[in-house]
């Protein structure tokens, strides 16, 4: 699969080539590109199309963000430098490069309209300095992130509200519209799925607690671990959209989690 192609006279990637490329999943790439979209677009726009592809139920449709050199390059520092990282932005630099470098005559070249892709030969020092400098905005987020992915330790839902820089309530409306924790019968607290706990993502601490008549109650409690985290950073949106809350009716309930 060719990483770089030409789209409208530009040469991009997709979300699908970055999210086989540093082997993440595609959904969380493009919720990441959805995250940052106004650090990319300070580049251009970034261009949304549905492509449709084969299913074991037949022919689907999804959603791939098509973004340029300098998009696709800001959108790799947003995620954890590991080998497979650093082994594709050098492989997305070289694939942008050699299609800089083709020769006019190339039918490549001359497909779409010449002066955009005269755009592919701008000064190569103006883009390298605006890159530095948006990533020198933005480096406290992924040393954040970072430190998410190795830290230690369980986090109940607000001190892992906390970490990934969001108002609690977003984060428990977004966990139980994405189906990570559901509510106990009656709004009694919260309760992680089963398919979190086993892929390493949600436990339970169990604990007791004194009554206000001096009894004694066991009590559970949902709690994020590292894993998880490092998950919840990609996907919980930051925006202040509102995006993944649940109906009106179950925000509004006031559970207690």
């Amino acid at each position: 699969m060719n990483i770089v192609t030409i789209t409208g006279g530009q040469a991009v990637t997709s979300s699908l080539a970055i999210a086989d490329g540093t082997e993440n999943e595609h959904r969380a790439v493009l919720q990441l590109v959805r995250t940052y979209l106004a650090d990319l677009e300070e580049f251009g726009r970034v261009a949304f199309e549905m492509r449709p592809f084969e299913t074991a139920g037949g022919t689907q449709k999804r959603e791939v963000a098509m973004l340029n050199e300098q998009q696709s390059t800001l959108l790799l520092t947003y995620m954890r430098n590991s080998d497979i990282v650093r082994a594709f932005k050098k492989r997305l630099v070289k694939a942008f490069w050699e299609l800089a470098q083709r020769p006019a005559s190339d039918p490549m070249q001359v497909l779409n309209d010449p002066a955009a892709m005269r755009g592919l030969l701008l000064n190569y020092s103006e883009k390298v300095i605006a890159l530095e400098e948006k990533v020198a905005e933005q480096s406290p987020k992924v040393e954040a992130l970072d430190r998410i992915a190795v830290s230690d330790g369980r986090l109940n839902l607000t001190n892992a509200a906390k970490n990934l820089d969001v108002p609690p309530r977003r984060l428990i409306d977004w966990m139980i519209a994405n189906k990570w924790i559901y509510r106990r019968a009656g709004g009694s607290g919260a309760v992680a799925y089963q398919d979190k706990i086993q892929s390493g993502y949600l436990t339970h601490k169990v604990y007791v607690a004194t009554r206000e008549d001096g009894s004694e109650k066991t009590c559970e409690q949902v709690m994020v671990l590292p894993k998880g985290l490092a998950k919840l950073s990609m996907l919980v949106p930051q925006s202040g959209s509102g995006a993944g809350r649940p109906p009106q009716g179950d925000a509004a309930s006031g559970a207690r989690v």
